[in-house]
C-alpha cells in the first residue's frame, strides 16, 4: 500500500478499508513511516472524520499492537473503569475497594496527570512505599491475594497509541473525537476487560468542554464496544467545578480516606455510587438488581467499614504503608501557605475547575510536561463551592505545598491570579449542575 494513497484518501473524505487501517497502525508500530505523513493522517481525521466502522477498527488494530493481558485465568467478570479526565477526580481509590467487597475481581491500569488533570497513579503513589509498576503475569496472584489490583499502564500495551498520542498532542490533533475513542478505548481492550464503564466528565475542567461532544463521544465509544464485543456504558459528569473539596495528590487521597469512613464531599460520593452501579450491573452481583438498590449496597460497604478495610488491604498488597489507625503513611505532609478569604458577602457563582486545577499544577501538584517532578503535598482545598453562601472574611480556598518543597513566590503568585480568576461572588444564589448528567448504556 501507499501511505500517500491512503492520506489522499481520508482527506478527500473516503472510507477507509481495515486492511489500509491496519497498514497504517502497523507502520506507526514498527516506525516505517516517517512523522511528517503520521501528522498529516490524523490531521486528515480531525478534519474528516472515522465513520463508526473506521473507528473500530483503528481501535483494534492499535489494542492489538502489542500484547493483549489475558485475565482468563481470573474467575469472575473484569469490568474496567477510565474516567476522561478532570479536576479533583479521585473516584477510583474509593470505587476499587467498594466493587472488590462485593467479590468482584478489580484489574485498572490507571495513567499519570498531565497539566490540570490529576493522574490515579500520582495519587496512589503519594502513598509510603506503594508499587504501580505490576507485571501482568502478576495479576492473578494480586487479584488472589487482595480481589484488585492498581497498575501503570506498560510499554507494551497499545504501543501505536503511545506513539500516536504523543504527535496529536504536538500536531493540534488531540479534540478529534474518532482519536480521542479509539485511544481509550484501545487501552481498555488491550488490558482485558470483560466490560467497560467509562465516566465522561464534561465542562470547562474536561476535555470534552460541551455536552454536545461529550455525548458524541460517550456513542462513539458505546458503538466502538458493541462492534468489538465489549459491553459499555459511560457516565456523564459534570466538570463545572472541581469534584469535591481537594485537588492535589496527597489532599486528595485524604478526602478518600474521609468518603471511605463514612465523611466527605456528597458530589465525589454520588459520581462513586453511579459508576459502581453501573460496574455492579454487569456481574452476577448485581445483573438482577435496579440502579438505586445497588447504590444502597455500596453506600452499605462504606457504613459497615468493609470497604476502608479492603482499600487497607489494596495498600498492603502493593508494598504500601499503614498507620496504627489503618489510614495511609504519606510521602509527604501538606504544608498551608495561605488562605484567601471572600472580600463581600453573596453566593459564589464561579468556581473555575480549569482556573483551580492549573493553580493546583503551578503549586507543584502537577506536571506542565512529562518530565516534571510533582510535589505530592501540593495543591488546593476549595472551602466554598458553587452555590455556597459567603460573608465577608470566611474563608474561600486555601493554597499548600509540600513540607519539603522549594517554590518560588512568582509561582505563588501565579497560582493566585489563577484562583482570583477561578472565584466569582454574586448577590443572588446560582446553583451548580448536577453532577451526574445522564447515563447511557
Amino acid at each position: 500500500m501507499n501511505m500517500l494513497e491512503l492520506i489522499e484518501k481520508k482527506r478527500d473524505g473516503a472510507i477507509l478499508s481495515k486492511d489500509e487501517i491496519q497498514f497504517f497502525v502497523d507502520g506507526v508500530t514498527h516506525q516505517t513511516l516517517p512523522d511528517y505523513q503520521i501528522s498529516a493522517f490524523l490531521m486528515a481525521v480531525l478534519f474528516k472524520g472515522m465513520n463508526d466502522q473506521e473507528t473500530t477498527d483503528f481501535t483494534l488494530s492499535m489494542a492489538h499492537s502489542g500484547k493483549i493481558c489475558d485475565l482468563s485465568d481470573i474467575p469472575g467478570v473484569k469490568v474496567d473503569k477510565h474516567s476522561t479526565g478532570g479536576v479533583g477526580d479521585k473516584v477510583t481509590p474509593i470505587l476499587l475497594p467498594i466493587i472488590s467487597s462485593f467479590g468482584v475481581p478489580c484489574v485498572k491500569l490507571s495513567g499519570r496527570g498531565l497539566g490540570f488533570t490529576g493522574g490515579t497513579i500520582d495519587k496512589f503513589e503519594s502513598i509510603q512505599g506503594f508499587s504501580t509498576v505490576v507485571a501482568p503475569d502478576s495479576f492473578k496472584q494480586h487479584i488472589e491475594k487482595c480481589g484488585m489490583l492498581l497498575g501503570g499502564q506498560t510499554a507494551d500495551l497499545a504501543p501505536a497509541d503511545k506513539y500516536l498520542y504523543a504527535m496529536r498532542d504536538v500536531t493540534g490533533t488531540v479534540p478529534s473525537i474518532p482519536l480521542i475513542a479509539s485511544s481509550i478505548m484501545s487501552k481498555k481492550i488491550a488490558g482485558g476487560a470483560d466490560a467497560i464503564v467509562l465516566d465522561v466528565t464534561c465542562g470547562n475542567g474536561a476535555f470534552m468542554k460541551d455536552e454536545e461532544s461529550a455525548r458524541e463521544l460517550a456513542r462513539r465509544m458505546i458503538a466502538i464496544g458493541k462492534l468489538a464485543g465489549k459491553p459499555v456504558s459511560v457516565v456523564m459528569s459534570s466538570m463545572q467545578q472541581p469534584l469535591g473539596s481537594m485537588v492535589g495528590n496527597v489532599l486528595e487521597m485524604l478526602e478518600v480516606v474521609d468518603i471511605l469512613r463514612g465523611e466527605g464531599p456528597k458530589d465525589v460520593l454520588e459520581v462513586v455510587l453511579t459508576m459502581a452501579a453501573e460496574m455492579l450491573r454487569f456481574t452476577p452481583v448485581g445483573k438482577d438488581s435496579d440502579v438505586d438498590t445497588l447504590k444502597k449496597a455500596c453506600l452499605e460497604k462504606i457504613s459497615c467499614g468493609e470497604a476502608y478495610e479492603k482499600f487497607g488491604d489494596l495498600i498492603l498488597s502493593q508494598g504500601g504503608v499503614l498507620l496504627s489507625d489503618g489510614s495511609p503513611m504519606f510521602v509527604e505532609r501538606p504544608y498551608e501557605v495561605m488562605t484567601v478569604y471572600a472580600d463581600r458577602d453573596g453566593y459564589v457563582s464561579k468556581c473555575n475547575a480549569l482556573d483551580v486545577g492549573e493553580a493546583s499544577c503551578l503549586m507543584g501538584a502537577g506536571r506542565m510536561k512529562k518530565e516534571d517532578t510533582i510535589d505530592m503535598g501540593a495543591g488546593v482545598k476549595l472551602h466554598k463551592k458553587i452555590g455556597d453562601s459567603v460573608r465577608r472574611g470566611d474563608e474561600l480556598y486555601t493554597l499548600f505545598v509540600g513540607s519539603h518543597a522549594d517554590i518560588s513566590e512568582d509561582r505563588i503568585d501565579e497560582a493566585l491570579n489563577k484562583m482570583e480568576q477561578a472565584y466569582e461572588i454574586s448577590s443572588s444564589q446560582v446553583l451548580p449542575q448536577p453532577e451526574i448528567l445522564d447515563v447511557i448504556s
